[in-house]
């Protein structure tokens, strides 16, 4: 029996072989491709010199005209660096160029290195002055953008001598041995240069309106507002996905907290913005936190930010944050909430609060955040235009003169938060006012760039020249911080620390900035003594990285 049952399996299976001819499929999957990510940094720079007639432009990159002054020509039209601030001139903000992309700064191969302003000599390399006196002085801003990936980054220096030079009587007669002292005679700071403006910035009181969207959008997932599968932890508290108004409370808290450990001289308040219901006969805009210094009460009105937005957009007609009627779920059915965003309200309502509780020769600031375009006007309610109500505010319309700071996320529409972004008193559509966030979880970063923009900007080292380079030049050098507002300390933490971010990887602009003088008490032991460096820029990709740096060879 148990031959009989084999010889009909073999049977069995041979008729199976028979019928392929006539039951058959094929798939084919062609041109499959693996294609490599790109990690590119970029560097441009504006070197300036002060030998006794003030700051000479001495070199740039990109310099598309060779006059020492950072300048680019895109299509046609040229762009050059708007000089040191200069309160007469409005398009004088002494910044470097932020129309600088990773698709326009050409490579280094291509860097002019100008000329000596003193002795006229061409400069083969980027610092290469030969005549410096007591009481000279100088700095260079380096602008770094970080193209396609976000990444780790390291300002390294190499090759350092400091050499006694040519041997004069004068010298002798206090350094017989015509020792390398410039390295330790020059005064030196190495610090973030927020502004990018080739000057360091101490603090200065600010008052400062966040305003936030708080459409559905920025929640729900029907309408996208559910950004990623992965859990977000704020402040102890854990949600099992994360959403928009999830990264932007973080990143508004992370500002606040930052601000505070800073004993920063601000007052900050929270206005919003949503749409309208079918029944409301006005837009659900409104503070929800009046300006005050006291920043833990600030920190705790953008606490639970998922439910008081669920609260203004759910909600009845004239719903506020503090209803307590909305839902929260990011996946419950949103059909019947308030649609649209009201962005010039809620610009109106901030500069309505900088006017009743401003203070008195403190700078204004609103930093107006959206993932939606502007409501068109159409429902019940009346529309403010976005422009015009940023418009206003930059001229003190009403007062204060107020700078604009807009934050565009996802789908916002780019071009009216960009035309609302200016200095007070300036005109719109100054890109170092505005932030393009293409993909959200940068939210936090952002808001820890303009944190920093805030205090006092922070500096890494102040120190001599010579031991500035020392650091540099140790190890993998000094890893920078791609938010500055955790708390980071480049010189005694780890690179992998948990507090060092990685930098963006869409080309944002960061700017590190080294100054020098030589002071007017230093003595006759450093004549003709020379100091020689190299100076350069490791980056390495974010993912599969934490941060530690190259294993040394």
């Amino acid at each position: 029996m148990l031959a009989g049952l084999g010889a009909i399996g073999v049977a069995s299976a041979g008729a199976g072989l028979g019928t392929t001819a006539y039951f058959s499929d094929e798939e084919r999957f062609t041109d499959n491709t693996l294609t490599a990510g790109n990690l590119d940094l970029l560097v441009d720079w504006q070197q300036t010199y002060d030998f006794g007639d003030g700051h000479q432009f001495v070199s740039a990159h990109p310099d598309h005209d060779g006059d020492g002054e950072q300048s680019v020509e895109i299509d046609g039209e040229g762009f050059s660096y708007s000089d040191f601030p200069d309160e007469d001139d409005e398009d004088s903000n002494g910044a470097n160029l932020p129309v600088l992309t990773c698709e326009n700064i050409p490579p280094l191969s291509e860097a002019d290195f100008g000329t000596d302003p003193v002795t006229g000599e061409e400069m083969e390399t980027l610092v290469q002055l030969t005549d410096v006196k007591p009481g000279d002085s100088g700095e260079i801003t380096f602008s770094l953008h970080l193209c396609d990936n976000p990444g780790y980054i390291w300002m390294q220096a190499r090759n350092v001598t400091d050499d006694g030079g040519a041997a004069t009587e004068p010298e002798l007669l206090v350094d017989p041995d015509n020792l390398g002292d410039l390295g330790d005679a020059i005064q030196a700071r190495l610090w973030y240069d927020e502004d990018c403006d080739n000057v360091y910035d101490p603090a200065e009181p600010v008052d400062i309106m966040l305003t936030l969207d708080f459409s559905g959008s920025m929640l729900y997932n029907q309408y996208g507002g559910v950004v990623s599968s992965d859990e977000i932890q704020i402040n102890g508290t854990t949600h099992n996905e994360t959403t928009k108004i999830d990264l932007v409370e973080l990143g508004t808290r992370q500002f606040v907290d930052y601000l505070q450990s800073q004993n920063s001289d601000v007052q900050v308040g929270v206005a919003y913005f949503d749409g309208e219901g079918s029944d409301d006969t006005e837009p659900r805009t409104g503070i929800l936190q009046p300006l005050t210094s006291d920043l833990s009460v600030v920190d705790g009105a953008l606490s639970d930010l998922r439910q008081k937005l669920a609260n203004v957009v759910s909600g009845g007609a004239g719903s506020t944050p503090f209803d307590g009627d909305g839902d929260p779920d990011p996946f419950s059915n949103a059909n019947s909430i308030a649609t649209g965003t009201y962005i010039g309200e809620g610009v109106d309502d901030a500069q309505g609060e900088l006017d009743a509780n401003g203070r008195s020769g403190a700078e204004k600031r609103n930093i107006v955040l959206s993932d939606g375009e502007s409501f068109n006007g159409t429902g019940s309610t009346q529309f403010s235009s976005p422009t015009d109500a940023a418009d206003d505010a930059r001229a003190a319309s009403p007062s204060p003169a107020t700078d604009v700071y807009t934050i565009s996320v996802g789908s916002a529409n780019d071009g009216v938060l960009q035309s609302m972004a200016g200095p007070a008193g300036g005109s719109g559509g100054d890109l170092t006012f505005f932030s393009d966030v293409d993909d959200p979880l940068n939210i936090p970063t952002v808001f820890g760039n303009l944190a920093a923009q805030t205090v006092q900007e922070k500096v890494i080292m102040d120190d001599s020249l010579g031991e500035i380079l020392s650091a540099l030049a140790d190890g993998n050098g000094i890893p920078l911080d791609g938010n500055r507002a955790t708390p980071y300390d480049e010189l005694a933490d780890p690179a992998d620390d948990p507090a060092r971010d990685a930098f963006r990887g869409d080309g944002v602009m960061h700017c590190v900035a080294l100054s020098w003088e030589l002071p007017f008490d230093v003595g006759n032991e450093v004549q003709g003594d020379a100091l020689g460096f190299d100076l350069g820029f490791y980056t390495e990709q974010e993912r599969h990285n934490d941060g530690s740096g190259p294993t040394p060879a």
